[in-house]
C-alpha cells in the first residue's frame, strides 16, 4: 500500500480566503480546504484550522463569508495566510471591505464570493468544517482571470505555523 502522496500531491484546489466576524471581532485566513458539499440543497464546506484565530471567531459566529482570489491578487492572498491577528495584526486595516448580509465582513475586490449562514460544523481532526447556506452573493465578476489556486500560494508561509 502507498502513503497517499501520489493521490494528494495532484491536488490544485482553488484558494479562498473565509471571513468571520463575531462579538465584536473580525477575522480572516487563506483557505486551501473547501468544496461545494450539496446540490439541492445548495451547501459549501469550508475547513478552518483549529490553531487558526479565524476558527476561534468563526466557531461564534452565525455566518461566514468566502471570497475566491485571482492570481493576480497574491498580495491579499499573503495578507490573509501569512500574517495572523494573534499578533495584533488587523487584516481588514487597509483591505477594501463592506458588512452584508446580517453582518458578514466581504473583501470588496474579491472576483466572487458568497455569505453563508453556519449550517453544522464537522471536527475532522486538525480541521473543523463549516458547512454554509449561502444567502447572499457578489464580486467584481472578473472574468477569464485564473483563480488563485494552490500551487500558487505554495510560497506562503502561514501565520499561525503548527509547533
Amino acid at each position: 500500500m502507498t502513503d497517499g502522496n501520489a493521490f494528494f500531491h495532484r491536488l490544485d484546489p482553488d484558494m479562498c480566503v473565509v471571513t468571520a466576524v463575531a462579538g465584536g471581532e473580525r477575522a480572516g485566513c487563506l483557505v486551501g480546504f473547501s468544496s461545494q458539499c450539496s446540490m439541492n440543497p445548495l451547501r459549501f464546506v469550508v475547513w478552518l484550522s483549529k490553531e487558526n484565530r479565524t476558527f476561534r471567531v468563526a466557531e461564534r459566529a452565525d455566518r461566514l463569508a468566502v471570497h475566491l482570489l485571482t492570481r493576480r491578487q497574491r498580495a491579499l492572498a499573503e495578507l490573509f495566510g501569512g500574517l495572523t491577528g494573534d499578533d495584533g495584526v488587523d487584516k481588514f486595516a487597509d483591505v477594501r471591505c463592506t458588512d452584508r448580509y446580517g453582518g458578514a465582513v466581504v473583501l470588496d475586490d474579491a472576483p466572487a464570493w458568497f455569505v453563508g449562514l453556519v449550517h453544522s460544523r464537522a471536527d475532522a481532526g486538525d480541521h473543523v468544517g463549516f458547512v454554509l447556506d449561502p444567502v447572499g452573493f457578489g464580486g467584481t465578476g472578473a472574468r477569464g482571470e485564473p483563480s488563485l489556486r494552490l500551487a500558487d500560494a505554495l510560497g506562503i508561509r502561514p501565520g499561525h505555523p503548527a509547533d
